[in-house]
């Protein structure tokens, strides 16, 4: 009894650092130090079944009568059941949109977290249809960088009580949309970035000893200036829009961005379009008690004869807009080690972003100046078009087309 307590203990701390061929070979020696009863016994303290262990022995055995083993190869060719996601490939889909509604902790880490527990989630799917284990779940899960949530949680600088509620209105929202065919964008403007032979952070390679000189001090060139990216991630299609300013980052510099988006990408995906959803955070150019950004808006609306439709996140969760992790952080890995020289070549290694997952980008330069600080009477402003939602008017709302002439 004492031995399987300590074999226990032992391969608790062990087993889950070895892969299964390193594993097996640990039990076969075990086993066949204790000699009579050892399989037994190595089988009940480790949890791996008696015909693992002898598929292990057989091995040893092979390997002794000299026959020839790949010892690069954890199992045999051919070996093993195939992996549900083989059989079942629509698994993945509706994990994903099980899991993306409800992911908690800070998305921009290479950790993700999930809020539901794994059975929770294996009986989602096996009313789906499939044929899954919590277990399974959680193999694929942690394949795909997640982790079940712990109490603690990122500091998000606040937490809005109606935060989880705003983002399951912001996912379903957006599904009845793409499911209707119109589109859904995610907007936001990235950190504006010195333009000139400065630091990168990140490294690329290079020749030995020959890295790439350039300033010691990051103060702004005052002939370059600062890019601002200002980007539309189209959600259906996987397609990145960028309009790399030089000036401020202003409402009507963000609804421009928006246009040029429309008008270069969006107007061909979707013809026929009735509305445009977009969502945004819930400050800066775009926010929620932005009035200049609901009037450009209404100008946007009135221009192409559509609804434009608008969820914002709730206070402190910026981070969850979509087109952060999937548009700005493969920006950034892309540049990451390039001192960004002049405006050209930002807009070259934008436009050159590119995914596995099928990711493309287009960027283009916005040399126009956007005036800071306008002001937007009451009077204008309580000519806008909105409809607002019943649930948080000030986070979703609808501008409608109408002819509307302001004065400011």
């Amino acid at each position: 009894m004492e031995t399987d307590i300590r074999l226990k203990e032992k391969y608790d701390f062990i087993l889950p650092y070895l892969n299964e061929k390193q594993r097996r070979m640990l039990l076969v020696a075990d086993a066949k130090y204790l000699g009579f009863g050892g399989i037994t016994i190595v089988s009940n303290s480790s949890g791996v079944t008696r015909a693992t262990i002898h598929s292990g022995i057989n091995e040893v055995k092979q390997s002794k009568a000299g026959e020839i083993i790949d010892h690069n190869r954890i199992r045999k060719a051919g070996a093993g059941r195939k992996s549900i996601i083989e059989k079942d490939p629509v698994i993945i889909e509706d994990l994903d949109s099980l899991i993306s509604p409800i992911t908690r902790g800070d998305p921009m880490s290479p950790l993700r977290w999930c809020c539901k527990s794994l059975r929770k989630i294996s009986e989602s799917l096996q009313e789906k249809g499939h044929k899954i284990s919590h277990r399974v779940v959680g193999e694929i899960l942690k394949e795909s960088g997640y982790s079940l949530q712990s109490n603690r949680k990122t500091d998000e600088g606040g937490d809005h009580p109606d935060r989880d509620r705003q983002f399951h209105h912001i996912n379903e929202t957006a599904k009845e949309y793409i499911e209707r065919n119109q589109p859904v964008i995610s907007v936001d403007c990235k950190k504006k970035e010195n333009i000139g032979n400065f630091k990168n952070s990140g490294k690329e390679w290079e020749p030995e000893g020959e890295p790439k000189r350039v300033k010691v001090y990051d103060f702004v060139d005052k002939e370059l200036g600062k890019a601002a990216p200002y980007g539309v991630y189209d959600l259906k299609n996987n397609e990145g829009w960028v309009n790399v300013g030089i000036s401020c980052d202003t409402a009507q510099f963000a609804v421009e961005s928006i246009r040029t988006w429309w008008y270069n990408m969006g107007h061909e995906k979707y013809i026929g379009a009735k509305r445009l959803l977009i969502t945004a955070d819930g400050g800066g150019s775009n926010g929620s008690k932005n009035r200049l950004w609901k009037i450009e808006l209404q100008k946007f609306a009135i221009e192409t004869g559509i609804d434009i439709a608008v969820c914002h996140f709730p206070p402190g969760t910026s981070k969850w807009n979509k087109i952060e992790h999937r548009l700005f952080s493969h920006i950034s890995m892309n540049w990451r080690g390039k001192p960004l020289t002049s405006l050209e070549v930002i807009v070259n290694l934008i436009g050159g972003t590119k995914t596995r997952a099928g990711l493309r980008v287009k960027a283009k330069a916005d040399k126009e100046t956007y005036q800071k600080g306008l002001k937007i009477s009451q009077k204008d402003f309580e000519k806008i078009n909105i409809e607002r939602n019943d649930f948080h008017g000030e986070w979703n709302y609808i501008i409608h087309p109408a002819d509307v002439c302001f004065i400011s």
